[in-house]
């Protein structure tokens, strides 16, 4: 069930997706100092496509991204969605690119975990606000 803070969170994506395009990502292509991409996984209901910006990193082949939806206990919805059907498409400015996403290992996190919240230290914090394990994603080109 949408509370709130889902509405909130779609009201910001739509903005934020909305500049990100019009502007090949000059405009909301950096947050918190990290590169932002725009995700775009197929609903796992409606089978609709569904964008979500989010910062990313990259990380030994792989374009990562952290599934923490602000340390709810939840996972965001955009997760479920390439749980569901793992081939997703990024644009990082104005380039589009096909990928496979899967749910990093247990190793790959980490080893990567330090590096992200060295990045951004709120992901330390989302991490110790939830009792989830929050899943690092990582994405490979998918030919």
């Amino acid at each position: 069930m949408p509370n709130a803070k889902d509405y909130v969170a779609k009201l910001i994506t739509g903005i934020h997706e909305s500049l990100y395009r019009l502007t090949g990502g000059g405009l909301g292509g950096r947050v918190a100092g990290m590169p932002v991409l725009l995700l775009t996984t197929t609903g796992r209901k409606s089978g609709q496509p569904r964008t979500t910006p989010l910062t990313y990193f990259e990380l030994d082949g792989n374009v990562v991204i952290i599934a923490s939806y602000g340390g709810d206990d939840r996972h965001p919805q955009w997760y479920q969605n390439l749980v569901h059907n793992p081939s997703v498409t990024i644009e990082r400015g104005r380039g589009k690119e096909q990928l496979i996403a899967r749910t990093a290992s247990a190793e790959e996190k980490k080893k990567w975990w330090p590096t992200i919240t060295s990045t951004y230290s709120g992901y330390a914090g989302y991490q110790r606000r939830t009792q989830r394990d929050i899943p690092v994603v990582a994405m490979t080109p998918a030919n």
